[in-house]
């Protein structure tokens, strides 16, 4: 026991003087603003499961299929059992360990010239070992905070995918929506503006109209006729992202197609909440959150290096026909040349300055993004109620038109031009409504809304 008493000593004063370093403060006024007070948005919590606000049970489906076998989901589930798989292994060395070992050997007296007797003897040991790491100066606790850290970050990090994938589900739905009632739009653009082409070859067959009508007619049907390829093609890219979305290969979208006739809209405007809550609920945010807490702890685990480390090491068993037992605490130091250690130190420091600047990165970014989506928000809402009036004064312009061609009032191509002024029209109506729904998405996207987790303060 005396010889123990210097080590208990040296132990004791390096515990007094090798504290955990703290974890630095976040700076919380960052999220104080509120966001901009604008028409389409409302101070209140963001669902988690914001799609069921489109009240659209086709979308439903579309989401859960995808969160229920999304590849890249599958990824982060094994990328997060990895990272707790290495939180309870650093768990794990904090706890003594343990090791039996057994051995049989036989002797066989006919080998040896100098033996008495012909029969074979056997020999059998067993032991037991037993070693603990004392973590006096918080090595292993350090290294346990961080990796609890990671597995925390990583589980952010896979309800960051969990966030892409519903948002990507919904932006394929909402585009293939859209491209759907472009079809039938532009479709039943064409048939009118044909049987008018068809009115206007009875005209000039009548000596009524010229040649000139005719071809500004003709012009007008090619011209909107070729607007539905691009159309098609959109609708076909959105059935294939939905399938491989959903685990499946994208030859499944041909033989069962997803089918929808309007992008779905919102009867009430977009719950944005505030700052704070979304600072709590993105997940990159929480990541970088929980990547400054690892960088922190692992100061911890670098600074511990320059005190020393205790080991108490202890055996039992039998061995050769005896009970032996032994004790060997082992202390190990690197002193009096420390620069190693401290070198790791500034590593470790310079690692968790970059950590918490990364942090207010995601913050800021978080922010800009939420602010910059509300505001094309708002602007494509506006834009689309001017557009309902164009589309409105087009389809005036257009029977108007059409009433003085028909009573001599005018000429013929005052209808073919009212005609191609309520194409336009309608068919940019029909883009900002898609234009619309596209920048909700992006908005929720933002918001970091799409799954469900417990609201845990920053630390």
């Amino acid at each position: 026991m005396k010889r123990l008493v210097p080590l208990v000593t040296l132990m004791t004063a390096a515990c007094a003087t090798a504290p955990l370093p703290p974890a630095p403060g976040i700076n919380r006024d960052l999220a104080a603003a509120p966001f901009a007070s604008l028409p389409v948005a409302a101070i209140a919590p963001v669902p988690d499961d914001w799609w069921r606000l489109y009240e659209d049970p086709v979308l439903d489906q579309l989401v859960e299929a995808s969160l229920a076998a999304n590849a890249d989901l599958r990824v982060a589930y094994a990328n997060l059992d990895g990272a707790r798989a290495a939180q309870r292994l650093s768990d794990a060395a904090r706890l003594p360990q343990t090791t039996i070992e057994s051995g049989l050997g036989i002797d066989n007296p006919a080998n040896q010239p100098s033996a008495s007797g012909n029969v074979p003897t056997t020999d059998y040991d067993l032991a037991a070992t037993a070693s603990w790491d004392a973590d006096l100066f918080g090595r292993l606790r350090s290294a346990a905070l961080a990796a609890r850290a990671d597995a925390d970050a990583q589980a952010a990090a896979m309800d960051g995918v969990q966030v892409a994938v519903v948002a990507d589900t919904v932006q394929a739905y909402v585009d293939l929506c859209g491209a759907t009632g472009g079809i039938a739009m532009v479709s039943e653009q064409v048939r009118l503006l044909e049987l008018a082409l068809r009115i206007t070859n009875s005209q000039l067959a009548a000596g009524e109209v010229s040649p000139l009508e005719v071809a500004q007619a003709a012009n007008l049907v090619a011209t909107t006729r070729a607007a539905i390829a691009p159309l098609e093609a959109a609708q076909a890219n959105a059935r294939y992202r939905l399938a491989t979305l959903a685990g499946r290969p994208p030859a499944d979208a041909r033989t069962n197609p997803v089918t929808c006739a309007a992008p779905p809209r919102l009867r009430d405007a977009v719950r944005v909440g505030d700052g704070t809550a979304l600072l709590l609920r993105r997940p990159d945010v929480r990541e970088a959150e929980r990547r400054l807490v690892a960088a922190t702890a692992r100061i911890g685990v670098a600074r511990a290096d320059l005190y020393p480390r205790v080991n108490l090491g202890g055996a039992i068993g039998l061995l050769s026909g005896g009970l032996v037992a032994t004790a060997s605490p082992l202390v190990s130091w690197s002193f009096p040349n420390q620069a190693p250690v401290r070198a790791k130190i500034a590593q470790a420091e310079a690692t968790e300055r970059a950590a918490f600047a990364a942090w207010d990165v995601a913050v800021l970014r978080a922010l800009r993004e939420v602010e910059t989506a509300l505001a094309a928000y708002d602007a494509e809402v506006r834009r689309n109620r001017v557009l309902i009036e164009a589309s409105d004064q087009g389809q005036a312009y257009a029977h108007r038109a059409k009433a003085r061609v028909r009573l001599g009032d005018a000429a013929p191509l005052l209808r073919i031009d009212a005609d191609r002024t309520l194409a336009q029209a309608q068919l940019a109506l029909a883009q900002s409504d898609l234009a619309v729904a596209q920048a909700q998405v992006a908005l929720f996207r933002a918001l970091g809304g799409g799954w469900r987790t417990d609201k845990q303060p920053l630390e």
